[in-house]
């Protein structure tokens, strides 16, 4: 990996960390009056498909979709003033942190309805297929999503009509606190279930830099030189509640162990002691991220500053 991947991996890991982490910092305040479903510990993902993807290309994500809406290009200001329920905000202050979405970077929208945004994503490949155009569509889902009928239903639409959408699963191993063990047989693999729908699959460990980004890369090229549909599983995990601002190891669901194991892996962590330590960028770092805390302090500004929307346009642009 060349030292300028390094640097830029680093800071939209960092950038999209910092960005959640002032989001848990604020919450408790009580101005942001929607759930919250942070992806801390998952962000090297996100931020190797942002090296990778093109502006033009689609995506479309989960109700843990803040780090998506980021790595496509979203608008900073625009997701914070979401979640403040403000009319400046992405879905005018409507939707909240579950329902993101920036027409100009085709990011295409977040949904609180485990996989009910994978058919979008699929139906958007359709559009490129019949508009000839060379964009992909990306569909980020995670493993509880593999057990709604809907996945099975859109990927075998996708193999069938031979549609350019790449499936991006975060496998960070808990649906809400059912850990994969009590919702699958033993042994049994998400891309090998995948695969025997005739869709070609990729696996990586999302805490490795290296493996998961070059993954990434040759998927993305692969669908677009293609037009074929691909599966990528990203083993990660996520460091906060389910749902929320705060921890929640001590309700029982997973062991102290096995959350500091995965903290251990963290490569955010391993990342900047690279850049310190082995490359001497010191300054760089300190610089990289004085610049992101100065812009994520701006966009809360932003978002308190930011007018409530006016009560005659509750109805507008509602569909239902």
């Amino acid at each position: 990996m060349t030292e300028s991947l390094s640097i830029n991996l680093f800071a939209k890991m960092y950038r999209i960390r910092a960005i959640e982490e002032a989001i848990a910092y604020h919450y408790p305040e009580g101005k942001m009056r929607c759930p919250v479903h942070l992806s801390i510990g998952q962000e090297l993902i996100p931020s190797v498909f942002s090296e990778a993807i093109r502006p033009t290309d689609f995506a479309v994500s989960t109700h843990r979709g803040h780090a998506h809406y980021l790595a496509k290009g979203g608008n900073l200001n625009a997701m914070i003033a979401e979640i403040y329920g403000k009319s400046t905000g992405c879905s005018k202050g409507k939707g909240g942190s579950m329902h993101l979405i920036d027409l100009a970077v085709n990011f295409m929208g977040t949904s609180a309805i485990v996989g009910n945004s994978i058919p979008i994503g699929v139906g958007l490949a359709l559009s490129v297929q019949l508009r000839e155009t060379d964009q992909i569509s990306c569909v980020f889902l995670g493993d509880g999503a593999i057990e709604e009928g809907v996945f099975y239903e859109s990927v075998n639409f996708a193999a069938v009509r031979k549609l350019p959408v790449l499936f991006i699963c975060e496998n960070n191993l808990y649906s809400v606190y059912s850990p994969l063990s009590v919702r699958q047989p033993a042994g049994r693999s998400i891309a090998n279930m995948v695969k025997a729908m005739g869709v070609e699959v990729g696996v990586a460990d999302g805490m490795n830099i290296e493996a998961s980004q070059g993954l990434m890369k040759r998927s993305i090229e692969r669908v677009r030189k293609t037009g074929l549909p691909c599966f990528l599983e990203f083993s990660t995990y996520r460091w906060r509640e389910h749902c929320g601002h705060a921890f929640d190891n001590e309700i029982g669901y997973r062991t102290p162990e096995e959350f500091l194991d995965w903290q251990q892996k963290d490569p955010l962590h391993h990342l900047e002691m690279q850049l310190i330590e082995d490359l001497s960028l010191q300054g760089l770092v300190m610089d990289i991220k004085s610049n992101v805390m100065n812009e994520v302090n701006a966009a809360f500004d932003f978002a308190e500053t930011s007018p409530f929307p006016n009560q005659h346009e509750a109805y507008d642009n509602v569909f239902a």
